[in-house]
Parts: C-alpha cells; sequence; structure tokens
C-alpha cells in the first residue's frame, strides 16, 4: 500500500531522529528501529529485526528485564521513564556497554500491544556527573583540610593564649618568693656594713644567688615549652662521650644537693653517643634536679647509663617522696604537679618538657614510683648508636 503523506513524514521523522528509537510488540521482538538506533547499537537492519529486545540489554539484566516487560505489556501500560531512580545500561554489537536513558510508550493496534523505546546515550551526560562529582569531592576534602587546618590553628592559638594566661597567673605566683628574699636579702647586705657581718653578707649573697637562678629557671621553662609548642626546636645530633659529659653536669648539680646527700653515676658499654646535647642536658638536669628536691637530706640519688639492644638507657633513681598512683598517669601533663608537692616550689612544666625532649630525639620514657619509697626514670634513647656504627 503506498504511503500517504503523514505516513511518509511518519518514516521521515522516524529515520531521521537524533534519538534512538525502536518500535517491539507484544512478544518483546523488535520490529522496526531508526538508523539512529542502529548506529547507537552498532547493527544492521536485518541483524537486528525480529530479535527479542533483550539483545540489547546487558546480560546479567536480561533475566529481571523479560519479567518486567511481561508486566508492563500485560498491565495498564502507559507512557513513562523506563528504570526510573536507577541506572540503565545498553549493549552494542561488540559487547560494549554504555548507559542509557529510555522513554516507552505503549500504543495497541488491530487488537495488538505494540511498545515504542525512545533511547538516548548518555554517556558523555555520565562521565560529566562523574567529573562534577570528582570536583565536588575534591572541593569537599580541601574545605575539610581547610577546616581543619583551621581548627587546628585556633585550638594552637587558644593554647598559647591559655599558656600565657598560665605563665601570668604563675608567675605573680611563683616570683613572689623568690623576689622577696632577693628584695630583703639585698636590703640586709646594705645593713652589714662592719667587717664582722661578712658571713652575714655572704648568707644573703648566696640567697639572692638561689633566688636569681630559681627566677632564671622558671623563665626557661615557660620558654622551652613556648618553643616546643610552637614547633620552634631545632634537634642538633652530634656525636659526644656520654660518660665525661655527665659526670661535668654532676659537677654543677652537686651545688644545690642538700646535706649529705650524694650523686652516683656509672656507665656501662660504648661511650660515644649521638644525640643533641643541649636537649640531653636539659633531661638530665631536670630529673637530677627533681631527685635532690623530692627526697630529703642524706639520701643518695644513683645515675645509671648503659647500651642495651643497641639503645642507650638513662636511669635516675631517688629515695624521695614517690608519687601516687593517682598522680602517675598525668605526670607529664603540662603544669601538673603532684598532691604531695604542694608545698615544694616549681611550675610543673619540667617532667612536660622532658618527656617533649626525649620524643624529639627519638626515644621513649617511663617510670616507676612509690610513695615514701622513691622514683626511677628511664628512659630509651633508640637512635643513640645506629649512626655511630
Amino acid at each position: 500500500m503506498p504511503l500517504t503523506n503523514a505516513g511518509r513524514e511518519f518514516e521521515a521523522l522516524f529515520n531521521n531522529a537524533a534519538i534512538g528509537i525502536l518500535v517491539s510488540n507484544s512478544s518483546g521482538e523488535i520490529i522496526m528501529a531508526n538508523d539512529f538506533c542502529l548506529r547507537q547499537f552498532g547493527y544492521k537492519k536485518e541483524e537486528l529485526l525480529h530479535q527479542k529486545i533483550e539483545i540489547l540489554i546487558p546480560i546479567h539484566y536480561r533475566k529481571g528485564h523479560t519479567q518486567l516487560r511481561k508486566q508492563f505489556n500485560e498491565g495498564d501500560a502507559h507512557s513513562r521513564p523506563m528504570g526510573a531512580g536507577r541506572d540503565l545500561f545498553g549493549i552494542k554489537k561488540d559487547k560494549t556497554e554504555f548507559p542509557v536513558e529510555v522513554s516507552l510508550s505503549p500504543y495497541d493496534a488491530n487488537g495488538e500491544r505494540f511498545t515504542i523505546a525512545f533511547i538516548s546515550d548518555i554517556t558523555v551526560r555520565k562521565k560529566s556527573e562523574q567529573a562534577l562529582l570528582q570536583l565536588n569531592s575534591k572541593l569537599e576534602k580541601r574545605v575539610e583540610e581547610r577546616t581543619q587546618s583551621l581548627t587546628e590553628a585556633l585550638a594552637k592559638e587558644k593554647e598559647l593564649n591559655e599558656l600565657k594566661s598560665r605563665f601570668v597567673s604563675m608567675a605573680s605566683h611563683e616570683f613572689r618568693t623568690p623576689l622577696s628574699t632577693i628584695l630583703s636579702s639585698a636590703y640586709l647586705i646594705s645593713q652589714y656594713t662592719k667587717t664582722e657581718d661578712q658571713t652575714k653578707r655572704e648568707k644573703h649573697i648566696l640567697r639572692i644567688i638561689s633566688s636569681g637562678n630559681m627566677l632564671n629557671d622558671i623563665l626557661n621553662d615557660f620558654l622551652s615549652v613556648g618553643k616546643i609548642e610552637e614547633g620552634r626546636i631545632q634537634i642538633r645530633f652530634a656525636p659526644f662521650n656520654i660518660e665525661e659529659r655527665i659526670n661535668e653536669l654532676l659537677k654543677e648539680l652537686n651545688t644545690i644537693l642538700k646535706p649529705n646527700q650524694k650523686l652516683t653515676y656509672s656507665h656501662q658499654g660504648e661511650s660515644m653517643v649521638l644525640l643533641d646535647l643541649s636537649l640531653f642536658r636539659n633531661i638530665l638536669m631536670n630529673l637530677v634536679s627533681n631527685a635532690v628536691k623530692f627526697s630529703e637530706e642524706g639520701k643518695e640519688i644513683t645515675i645509671r647509663t648503659y647500651e642495651k639492644d643497641h639503645k642507650l638507657v638513662l636511669e635516675i633513681a631517688d629515695q624521695g617522696i614517690g608519687i601516687s598512683a593517682a598522680d602517675q598517669e598525668h605526670l607529664f601533663e603540662r603544669f601538673f604537679r603532684g598532691e604531695n608537692v604542694s608545698n615544694i616550689q616549681g611550675t610543673g612544666l619540667g617532667l612536660h618538657i622532658v618527656a617533649k625532649y626525649v620524643e624529639l630525639m627519638h626515644g621513649n620514657i617511663t617510670f616507676t614510683s612509690q610513695l615514701q619509697v622513691g622514683t626511677t626514670f628511664i628512659i630509651h634513647f633508640n637512635k643513640a648508636y645506629k649512626s655511630l656504627r
């Protein structure tokens, strides 16, 4: 039968449409496919016609699609997008899968149900969506990193502000005693003008020196913590003889011993080590001066260094007042001071600094303690020998 004008217009529209169009019957057989659809899937017309529609669907989806197609044909079908809310895929003749969008329009003719499918290849759109998702993910990650960075910066600033606040508060308390001692001793020295007053002058001069050193120690503690918090500690590893250096340092520390206190030192193993001498000196001076401070007169303080498993070990043991079990878990925290040392002057920063310096030199610090028996600090410097061998 010759085509009418309307028929010729439909055929022209069908074949020249810029979208894939195919028609299937109630059995799911393809009875028409336009040129665009053939190019989409890579088939010739004779290869595709009379094939089941499932030939254009990936194998792992075919079984489910057959059931859905039957339900569509047997139910109250109406025009609608296919697979709403789901990703749909087509498969080409060469087995290449690609994402598609499909709209279905059913119609009845001569007592049979037919379905027109409009098929769009959305590969480019999916790639754009994926690129947009990746870009969004990168932006979210950058925002998250930036937020984290700002949060950390604010937290660090808050910490430093708290540190400054604690310094002002502690300085007003800790500085009062040594400053009062210095002022009173300076005044009394000015009153001792006679030759026979020399012994009294010397006594007050020693008090001034001791108080001055105390102020200097407090300031050094705060400066050290400030540098640690700001990441401004420069580590300078250099070889030195541990035994010689400790003996030199202990001579300095002998001046702070209480009556009849004694420092005992021994070393075993290789003497040459690789550490930051300045930080090591601070660690030793801090731990030994604490041992002196928290031990009674006549007590012995033992210092040992030795090589174990290619590590340098430093032990400092006292027979002092010890640390309670409740205080031990907070010992290396900033500004922490045990309940049993409230009457002994200190900033609560020394052990915090020691722990940070040990960490900076790739070491670790532990301790054991018992009230009224004493405390032993044990430090392992893990790389003190490795670079020298």
